[in-house]
């Protein structure tokens, strides 16, 4: 069998530095190295060499690897998604053998880790006949799986640790190899590195970090003093795909940037300092003074359109029977209100806040069959604005011109939080109290409150909406756009959750 070997550079003898890929996904690989040693530079280097020949996932914390979707094809894969969204999309990419970027640029800490974690079971959870050979790269990976609990929540170690532990422990069977970057091995879970058989070690300076380094590379405690020398983009390998014995290697040059990269010095401005006050305590010219539209920083990928690159059709609906009436036999006005009609008895169940789309989809469906209703009368893009807007309590009729804008600004959102974004566009128009975080998530279709303060986070880092606190930790949001402004409203009810009335929408 033909051997593909990944050139990562050169030795210190000037040799070729190469490694098997095939053995590399069969024994995985850890790469050690301060912040500025270049581990980002390296795995740049191993994935643009292995880009045509293996498929691939890149957990990318800081963005950096968004690149390789222009030069490599990589599908971006922004993570501001559900674990259930994650969990599909990921599905779908071992189904096709897509190469992806996970980009989880701007989200916190815990929210990173709870979006890999859903990412990585997805991957691991594939069906047995997609378990197709698939690098996994996860740069920053004390992040994912850290040695001790630190500032996130311990549910939230506990799920990513476990999503990470089965790909370094579990995955070669399923086709996963890891690839895993960290700063300090101090800081990753023992567990995890334990498995790496091939590493990799740049330039380290804590003796904690360096002893741990020496120990993996079989090196005596005089020799870890080597790491300290090391220069940015130096390493010393070792493991099966690399070398038997530990050599120092120099990693070569990459095709793609990212964005960071080592800072450099510029001159100062050259301004007085009543000038340099001016400028910082004075509103320029360019600044607006009142909220802005909304801009997105990038056009977000939905995720139906997401699932359609890496695989696939789009829903269709079921074909109507035969003998169904044809469409000209009955009045719009007469259709609409038997589609109402329908709509409000699967509302009437409490529960129906809380059921999944689909399911209530299903739901209507089926009764649309059985009061001899084409089932194309709603399709399902449609029956989710419907059922968004029913859950927030509010319509999509335009009653003037500035809630028209609001509304049609509101197509924009995801259509789950369409209804959210009205209900408090609503709130605002009327001067009313901001919802609370349960009413918020209710309206979302969700029981847990802190899905409310996600989607004012969501909502506010797009520039849909402004929110801030008052002095007593009550919230007020104001809309971008026309500054509707909502009263201060606590996020936490005073005492039972008031949650919006469904009703009938046209």
């Amino acid at each position: 069998m033909t051997k593909v070997a990944v050139d990562l550079g050169t030795t210190a003898t000037g040799e070729p530095a190469e490694m098997d890929l095939e053995e590399l996904l069969s024994t995985r690989l850890l790469v050690q190295g301060n912040s500025g040693s270049g581990k980002s530079h390296l795995f740049r280097r191993i994935l643009e060499q292995s880009a045509g020949w293996v498929q691939q996932a890149i957990i990318d914390p800081e963005g950096d690897f968004v690149s390789f979707s222009d030069r490599f094809g990589h599908v971006v894969v922004d993570a501001d998604r559900t674990p259930a969204e994650l969990a599909r999309i990921a599905t779908r990419i071992r189904q096709h053998r897509a190469s992806v970027v996970l980009n989880l640029e701007g989200l916190d800490a815990e929210v990173q880790m709870n979006c890999a974690a859903a990412f990585l079971n997805g991957l691991f959870d594939a069906d047995r006949h997609h378990w197709f050979p698939m690098l996994i790269a996860v740069d920053e990976a004390q992040i994912f799986a850290p040695a001790i609990a630190g500032e996130v929540g311990d549910e939230a170690r506990r799920i990513s640790l476990g999503a990470m532990t089965n790909l370094m422990c579990r995955g070669r069977k399923r086709g996963l190899a890891g690839m895993i970057a960290t700063q300090r091995l101090a800081k990753l879970a023992k567990n995890v590195a334990a498995e790496a058989s091939n590493f990799l070690m740049g330039r380290t300076f804590l003796d904690i970090d360096m002893a741990r380094a020496a120990d993996l590379l079989g090196m005596d405690r005089r020799q870890a003093e080597r790491f300290r020398d090391l220069e940015p983009g130096h390493f010393v390998a070792l493991g099966p795909a690399l070398s038997r014995k530990p050599i120092p290697l120099r990693i070569g040059p990459v095709e793609t940037a990212g964005r960071s990269g080592r800072p450099v010095l510029m001159a100062l401005p050259e301004a007085s300092p009543a000038e340099m006050a001016d400028l910082i305590f004075t509103a320029g010219a360019d600044e607006p003074v009142a909220l802005p539209a909304p801009v997105r920083r990038e056009p977000a990928v939905a995720t139906r359109e997401l699932l359609e690159r890496v695989s696939a059709p789009r829903f269709a609906a079921p074909a109507p029977l035969e003998d169904e009436p044809e469409e000209d036999e009955e009045t719009l006005a007469e259709r609409q209100e038997r589609i109402d009609s329908i709509f409000t008895e699967l509302m009437a169940d409490p529960e129906a806040a809380f059921r999944p789309v689909q399911t209530l989809y299903q739901d209507f469906l089926t009764h649309c069959r059985l009061k001899r209703l084409s089932p194309g009368a709603l399709d399902l893009a449609g029956f989710r604005r419907k059922l968004a807007l029913a859950r927030a309590g509010v319509g999509a009729d335009g009653e003037d011109e500035a809630w028209t804008e609001v509304v049609a600004r509101s197509e924009e959102l995801p259509e789950d939080m369409q209804g959210v974004y009205l209900l408090l566009a609503k709130a605002a128009r009327d001067a009313e109290p901001c919802p609370g975080d349960e009413v918020l998530a209710r309206a979302y279709g969700s029981h847990s409150p802190s899905r409310g303060r996600f989607l004012l986070t969501w909502m506010a880092e797009r520039g849909y909406i402004a929110a801030e606190t008052d002095f007593r930790g009550n919230r007020v949001v104001t809309i971008a756009g026309n500054n509707w402004r909502t009263g201060a409203g606590s996020a936490k009810p005073r005492g039972p959750a008031a949650a919006p009335r469904l009703r009938r929408v046209k």
